[in-house]
């Protein structure tokens, strides 16, 4: 039985790891670092074992650096791949699960959206303000591999919408990403606290209908800005097309 893959955190340099209750250890000779980006070629060579993982903690989030293993097994895994999707019948099965995934995406998208939509829940005099804002945070939160809280399936999808708009408003519509933080435990999650509270007070204002007497709207300078931004490369695209 192959041995089980072992996981590593990056060492001080390209050559070396450390492995949980060893230490700093250098890379055996004839091992490559796999990078990922192959989910068929990881599956197989964690799944012939005797490789070691390479993952990185930063803050809450772990992040895959490749796997090191021997080179002659990766050569040979790929070419096994190599034949396997040169043959017509796996390049149907791919179209296939591509098209669902497509279709899977799809709904979801709408299904966020309509979620987005329900949190706002603005009268009818903000409905362009609405759909404004439930695209932005639609596009921003809902692409696969984006890593925001809408691609998690550990909380139902209204309470991801809600934590999307809020995310989307602290990075908008605050100062929050030029603040200096100090490096002192929870002080960070102290003020995103802070930060979605104020968030969900303007969103109260314009759910009860007095966000007309908020002075420099915050959220309306958000979406204002970022409505010039795309008609200036809008303006810029088409000056291209023309000098081509």
């Amino acid at each position: 039985m192959p041995e089980s893959p072992i996981i590593v955190a990056p060492g001080l340099n390209d050559y070396t790891v450390r492995r949980p209750g060893v230490g700093q250890q250098e890379i055996p000779p004839g091992w490559i670092l796999v990078p990922p980006g192959d989910p068929a070629l990881t599956r197989r060579i964690k799944a012939g074992g005797d490789c070691w993982v390479v993952q990185e903690k930063r803050g809450r989030r772990t992040f895959s650096r490749g796997i090191w293993v021997d080179g002659s097994r990766v050569e040979q895994i790929r070419a096994d791949l190599e034949a396997e999707r040169q043959d017509p019948a796996y390049q149907k099965k791919q179209k296939a699960a591509a098209v669902r995934r497509e279709k899977t995406q799809n709904n979801y998208v709408g299904e966020f959206a309509d979620a987005v939509k329900s949190f706002l829940d603005f009268p009818l005099r903000y409905h362009d303000m609405a759909e404004q804002l439930t695209h932005l945070v639609t596009a921003h939160a809902t692409p696969v591999g984006s890593g925001t809280v809408a691609r998690t399936q550990r909380i139902p999808v209204a309470k991801r919408a809600e934590s999307a708009v809020i995310a989307w408003l602290r990075h908008q519509t605050t100062a929050y990403d030029n603040m200096h933080i100090a490096h002192v435990k929870g002080r960070r999650r102290e003020t995103r606290r802070m930060l979605a509270e104020r968030s969900r007070e303007l969103l109260d204002e314009y759910r009860a209908d007095r966000a007309d007497d908020l002075r420099a709207c915050p959220l309306r300078q958000a979406l204002d800005k970022l409505a010039a931004a795309r008609a200036d490369d809008s303006a810029d695209d088409g000056a291209t097309a023309q000098d081509a």
